[in-house]
């Protein structure tokens, strides 16, 4: 395990070493702007997505898909992100419930 914790801090220092390095020009310009302020959404959703469709190594369609189905849906509608965890949550928990998925 310390290997992989060494390596990783090397490369985050590595990462912010080179941010200082690379011209100002190039970071002022708008498509760095723009890739920057999207790049940890898509991170984000990355990682919920292979959460939310995977146990282990293996793909699984479970009630988890409903569920965030729902919180997807309600997200597009801009809904408070407190009602959309419970209503993704109460959605999982139904279906489990019914024997619709496991």
């Amino acid at each position: 395990m310390w290997p992989a914790v060494l390596i990783s801090s090397l490369g985050c220092y590595a990462e912010k070493l080179a941010g200082y390095l690379l011209p100002e020009q190039l970071l002022d310009r708008r498509v760095v702007h723009h890739v920057a302020a999207l790049l940890p959404v898509a991170l984000l959703a990355g990682i919920v997505t292979v959460q939310a469709l995977s146990t282990g190594q293996a793909v699984v369609l479970d009630a988890r898909v409903p569920g965030m189905a729902v919180a997807v849906g309600l997200m597009a509608r801009r809904t408070n992100f407190l009602v959309m965890v419970v209503s993704a949550a109460a959605t999982t928990a139904l279906v489990r419930h019914l024997g619709w998925m496991p």
